[in-house]
């Protein structure tokens, strides 16, 4: 493992700034369901077989939809992500402290779209802490665990070097990709890593004490 410290830490949003067990995730998921009968036209009992195939060969939902049904990626990301957030997630005042004492540089990193992105982090009271957002859009739809999502992340961040980085991520597959290319990861998760990432955390407030 590299010994160049870490400079750069980028951040994914659902389901690692906050816990999983505040049912964001969950809506989501039952509009994403939604928008493929209702505005893709897909059968309903066609839609978990697809999701799943789509999530595996093409990285999200979204660009299945685009690559075999034609949607607008805008749209799909209006409609999927037109969630009550406040019903879900509240400030954060102890993510938000932590946030602030860290040196590094933060971005956030994320196949979600700008717009949420920015609503998440309103809902949270972490509005202004990040030095820049990569969402799926400033990647060109090009999403993580895609090798190309973490060479233009590397580029929004003025491209630092890859040891020097760290993604701090809830999915092992979003991990892989960025511990090949020589990022130090740590998985937020309450399973085990699987050997995807250097350090694993149980919340995103133990990032404090596993960085000194």
């Amino acid at each position: 493992m590299s010994t160049l410290p870490i400079t750069t830490i980028f951040f994914d949003v659902d389901d690692t700034l906050y816990p999983p067990q505040r049912g964001v995730w969950g809506e989501i998921a039952r509009r994403i369901n939604r928008y493929m009968i209702e505005r893709a036209g897909i059968p309903e009992a066609d839609v978990d077989d697809l999701r799943q195939r789509y999530f595996a060969e093409y990285g999200t939902t979204c660009n299945g939809l685009r690559r075999e049904h034609g949607i607008d990626p805008q749209d799909y990301y209006r409609f999927v992500h037109d969630i009550p957030l406040g019903e879900y997630l509240s400030p954060d005042a102890t993510l938000r402290k932590m946030l602030e004492s860290m040196p590094q540089k933060k971005f956030i990193f994320s196949n979600a779209d700008r717009a949420y992105i920015l609503r998440v982090l309103a809902a949270l009271e972490l509005t202004g802490l990040f030095d820049g957002i990569i969402d799926i859009f400033a990647t060109g739809l090009v999403c993580k665990p895609m090798d190309d999502a973490y060479r233009i992340a590397l580029q929004s961040a003025d491209s630092p070097p890859g040891a020097s980085c760290l993604l701090v991520d809830d999915l092992t597959r979003n991990l892989a990709p960025a511990r090949a290319l020589g990022w130090r990861t740590v998985l937020v998760h309450h399973q085990a890593p699987g050997g995807a990432a250097d350090h694993q955390i149980t919340s995103i407030y133990e990032l404090e004490k596993l960085l000194h």
